[in-house]
């Protein structure tokens, strides 16, 4: 992954089809306080080989992307969650 990333805890439901829906996910910020957001809406993005995202980071097949909504101050946002279940089973947020 990219340094653009930041290291995120999600809370994702499990579906029978072995999908995953991120609901909610924590960062720590640069106070070292942890920060809660919920996903109102998510979308995942298609599987298109390897390519470069919005917001710099290069994904595979393997990299699960969700765009997701999230509000943030009052202002709806669209911020990006990317896992790696074959490598390291983390999530990161991206950064743009």
């Amino acid at each position: 992954m990219d340094e653009q990333l930041i290291e995120a805890d999600v809370i994702c439901e499990h579906k029978t089809d072995s999908s995953i829906i991120p609901i909610r996910f924590r960062i720590v910020n640069n106070q070292g306080e942890n920060q809660i957001f919920n996903v109102k809406k998510y979308r995942q993005a298609p599987k298109l080989g390897t390519y470069k995202t919005k917001d710099g980071v290069f994904v595979s097949n393997q990299t699960e992307v969700f765009e997701c909504q999230v509000e943030i101050l009052g202002i709806k946002k669209m911020v990006r969650l990317y896992y790696e279940p074959e490598k390291d089973k983390r999530w990161f947020l991206g950064i743009n």
